[in-house]
């Protein structure tokens, strides 16, 4: 994911070094702490990183919604508790990989989708684990 501004030059926004308060309100301080480089920032792995796009509510549980653009790192090792990318007989999905009486599963964050139990006979495989998402407020 690379930003760039209208004369196709990467673009670094600047980053405060105060906090943003989301209960109630302190005095804002005027100090940056730099330019900070959101692919830099969003991307470990350059060349193991994909993109995708949400579409669907099965993980709003997890603050996961529909118009979300997911970061899957492939060079991650999934591990339980990961939200991970999944083909799961043939389609991309987002779930979270739970280990349950060794038995991996991928589960939703929403009570209306039922988990999918991995198996040997199962046609699921991990395409690589969510590292970061973007959702944009205003268009």
């Amino acid at each position: 994911m690379f930003f760039f501004n209208k004369l196709n030059k990467r673009v670094h926004p600047p980053l405060y070094v105060s906090t943003v308060a989301a209960g109630f309100p302190s005095p804002a301080d005027d100090y940056m702490e730099g330019a900070l480089d959101l692919n830099e920032y969003l991307i470990a792995h350059p060349a193991a990183t994909f993109m995708v796009r949400v579409e669907g509510a099965s993980m709003t549980g997890a603050g996961i919604l529909s118009g979300d653009v997911l970061i899957v790192d492939r060079s991650v090792e999934s591990r339980s508790g990961h939200i991970v990318v999944a083909i799961v007989n043939g389609e991309l999905t987002v779930k979270r990989l739970i280990k349950e009486d060794n038995v991996w599963v991928l589960k939703a964050e929403h009570p209306d989708y039922p988990p999918t139990k991995m198996s040997s006979n199962s046609e699921c495989s991990i395409w690589g684990v969510v590292t970061g998402s973007v959702r944009r407020f205003v268009s």
